[in-house]
């Protein structure tokens, strides 16, 4: 049998809001480790229900990427795009600029076939009337069900009310989908990471659900972020070991090897 330290580390970082994308994150910090020695780690970029979640769902799952005429706030069309997925059956959207334009896009994917909607409402702050109205133009949901993926415990707002949607919280959702749990069992060691680590963390976000599956399993974990702002009460709760902090990505990618190098000597 080959010994734990054998095994591959799990790079699972979720994006750093508005200046990185989690592929890009975790391909830094991948990196950094093999730079450091270690053999090459499994790459899991994830998503919160945010910004990305369609990007971090289609190169998990597979699928396709289609385009979608929308209009933008002053009525002028936009070029957007929404995911397909599971043989088209499920679609992945993530909302637009405005709430029409949202209603628009989960009409083109009822229109393309998807039968299920995954709506990336997370950071969604927006009324329902205009994609009540979009979709009501556009012919209904014609039997099609729309799954809101939100913080946890939070509400879908306007929008998914007005879509009647079923609210998941989306970071168990997601790695759920994306088969973490079993992933992170065959590690020897999970990197995680966000823009901020702070105590909003614990509070359902991508990081602290990953740290509360890890501390059940106890599989190490260690994360690289944009800032670090939890206390070390905060870390003991989830078990969060080494932290560095990085942005851009060749810091991250340094960070990456500096982990690695712990790793390879037994301190991390």
């Amino acid at each position: 049998m080959h010994s734990w330290r054998n095994r591959p580390v799990l790079v699972a970082p979720g994006p750093f809001k508005g200046t990185l994308r989690a592929a890009e994150v975790a391909g830094a910090i991948g990196r950094g480790l093999e730079r450091a020695g270690l053999a090459p780690p499994e790459l899991c970029p994830l998503a919160d229900g945010g910004s990305g979640t369609l990007e971090a769902l289609l190169l998990a799952l597979g699928g396709e990427t289609v385009g979608a005429d929308v209009h933008d706030a002053d009525g002028r069309p936009v070029r957007a795009a929404f995911g397909l997925i599971e043989d088209g059956g499920t679609a992945v959207l993530e909302p637009v600029e405005t709430s029409y334009g949202t209603g628009e896009l989960i009409c083109a994917a009822i229109d393309a076939g998807a039968r299920v909607l995954l709506l990336a409402a997370r950071d969604a702050a927006m009324s329902d009337e205009g994609a009540r109205a979009a979709i009501a133009e556009g012919g209904g949901l014609r039997g099609a069900q729309i799954v809101a993926l939100t913080g946890r415990n939070t509400p879908a707002g306007g929008l998914g009310d007005a879509l009647a949607a079923q609210v998941e919280p989306a970071a168990p959702w997601i790695l759920d989908a994306l088969g973490f749990d079993a992933r992170m069992r065959a590690a020897r060691a999970v990197v995680t990471g966000e823009g901020r680590l702070d105590e909003h963390t614990l509070e359902g976000r991508l990081v602290g659900e990953i740290g509360t599956r890890t501390r059940q399993a106890g599989v190490p974990l260690h994360a690289v972020v944009g800032s670090d702002a939890l206390d070390r009460f905060g870390k003991r709760i989830i078990d969060l070991q080494l932290v560095l902090e990085a942005s851009g990505l060749e810091q991250i990618e340094a960070a990456g090897e500096t982990l690695g190098r712990a790793l390879v000597d037994g301190s991390a």
